[in-house]
């Protein structure tokens, strides 16, 4: 079966309604313990993506030492929304089964913040 793998990370340009966000998605990283975060999606290809109506597709690990609730979970999708001003969707890599779907992920995911 098709996995998740880091190092299977192809770069395209990001596009920049989610670039130049880079230093606040930092601080909610930090804040909600996130360890990596990856794009994905038309967000992680550019070309495709619409500024006015595209939402923003994410990978999110957290801390080893954390189990992320609901309310970790959902806050650190609300405030990713909240910077974006627009919808996010966050995937925690093993929940993809489909693998389908995670050669889709991996063709296109990019990191944009992971833990020192």
């Amino acid at each position: 079966m098709d996995t998740l793998k880091p190092g299977t990370i192809k770069l395209h340009p990001m596009h920049p309604a989610i670039a130049q966000h880079r230093t606040g998605i930092s601080a909610i990283c930090q804040r909600y313990r996130i360890s990596r975060l990856e794009v994905f999606g038309s967000a992680a290809r550019a070309d495709d993506f619409d500024p006015e109506s595209s939402d923003a597709d994410f990978l999110v690990e957290f801390a080893p030492d954390v189990q992320p609730g609901l309310d970790t979970f959902f806050g650190a999708k609300g405030a990713l929304e909240a910077l974006l001003g627009r919808r996010v969707d966050l995937v925690e890599p093993g929940a993809m089964r489909n693998p389908y779907v995670l050669a889709s992920i991996n063709r296109d995911r990019q990191a944009i913040y992971a833990a020192v």
